[in-house]
């Protein structure tokens, strides 16, 4: 018998000054039996970062075709495309044909050895985008992780903060290979 995905919901209210987008997103987390809440979390701010009205998670680790999360425009054609971890550079160039921008949001210790594998794989890549979140920061935000949320997020001039309730995590997000 298959294990179930566990449901997590999250308020989560959004302060965007860099981008002047501020609104209140009711989300619903479906986290698979083998994703840590770290992940999960790395997927909320990834949400957080790039919140849009047809923003929505995607099936992610359980699902090979779909992305952590997207956002695909009134025809169904995949506008952004967000993965959450290290994924192979196979799946990031297949994902690269099919949306006009690709996110990876990198996180964990040994994000610095995947990326010196998949740098010069993924050099032709002109749609891709790879942020890495230091291992501390993204360790910090699994300790917002309840089944029930209330965060704030905050970002502005490149820095974000996301809390809930007393804890604050700031996030320095480094970006390793921008749109070219």
């Amino acid at each position: 018998m298959a294990l179930k995905s566990i449901i997590y919901k999250a308020e989560l209210n959004i302060s965007d000054m860099d981008r002047g987008y501020y609104a209140d997103h009711n989300l619903t987390i479906a986290r698979h039996p083998s994703e840590t809440d770290e992940r999960m979390m790395v997927r909320v701010l990834a949400f957080a970062i790039h919140a849009a009205e047809r923003l929505e998670f995607g099936k992610g680790i359980s699902d090979t075709e779909e992305p952590d999360l997207w956002e695909k425009d009134y025809t169904d054609a995949i506008q952004t495309w967000i993965e959450v971890g290290q994924p192979d550079d196979r799946r990031l160039l297949k994902a690269c044909g099919r949306s006009d921008k690709v996110y990876v949001y990198s996180y964990a210790s040994a994000s610095d050895v995947w990326w010196k594998q998949m740098n010069s794989r993924l050099d032709r890549a002109k749609n891709l985008c790879v942020r890495n979140i230091p291992s501390e920061q993204s360790q910090a935000l699994e300790k917002l992780a309840q089944r029930t949320m209330q965060l704030q997020c905050t970002i502005q001039d490149g820095q974000i903060w996301l809390s809930a309730g007393e804890l604050s995590v700031q996030i320095d997000v480094e970006t390793l290979k921008d749109f070219s």
